[in-house]
């Protein structure tokens, strides 16, 4: 049995999510010599499960490279990646305000989906799974989606918005994982995790 994992992620909610069910995980971050952000670049008019299942396979090669190159004690990686899409559209980090605006535009009033996809890897063995939830936003007026936006909730975040903000107040339904909504479906992570002999 491993006593601690590694999270290769930066996303706070992850690390608390993982808490949550009791998993022990020390952080495994990109170094600033690592363009992180590229491995997120979409390919042409790519399936939103297929991209967010290539970008955590991704992700995960490069946290098991980081392990070995920093000598670290051998442990399970753990990484994830968050998706939205409306229809074959997937909607990334917003770039600025105005994007974030002109995505949650899109979004209110109509259903979406959120896919998160996880991969855990032990020694060579690697497993994955993905989760899929659907979320509706109330309609929302100009000037709701401007003040929500000013808040800075919406930066850094797929799809403009976190589920266990502010934006809740505009969420009318939610279909499916909401742990993974936030960015790690906990259900199918533990059944990783457990499949690798992580207690949880």
């Amino acid at each position: 049995m491993s006593d601690f994992i590694y999270l290769a992620s930066q996303s706070p909610r992850r690390s608390q999510l993982l808490d949550q069910i009791g998993v022990r995980h020390q952080l495994l971050l990109a170094g600033s010599d690592e363009d992180a952000e590229s491995l997120e670049a979409v390919h042409g008019a790519e399936a939103p499960a297929r991209y967010v299942a290539r970008v955590t396979g991704l992700k995960l090669d490069a946290a098991m490279q980081r392990m070995k190159r920093q000598g670290l004690p051998a442990a399970p990686v753990l990484c994830a990646d968050t998706t939205v899409c409306l229809g074959r559209d997937i909607l990334g980090k917003p770039a600025d305000p105005a994007d974030a605006v002109r995505m949650l535009q899109r979004l209110a009033g109509q259903s979406h989906r959120v896919l998160t996809a996880v991969a855990v890897q032990k020694g060579a063995k690697r497993l994955s799974a993905l989760s899929e939830s659907w979320v509706r936003f109330a309609p929302m007026t100009t000037a709701q989606i401007r003040a929500y936006v000013a808040t800075g909730e919406p930066m850094g975040k797929a799809g403009a918005y976190g589920v266990q903000g502010r934006a809740a107040a505009h969420i009318e339904q939610i279909r499916g994982s909401y742990s993974g909504i936030m960015g790690l479906p906990l259900f199918e992570t533990a059944a990783l995790l457990r499949s690798l002999g992580v207690g949880c």
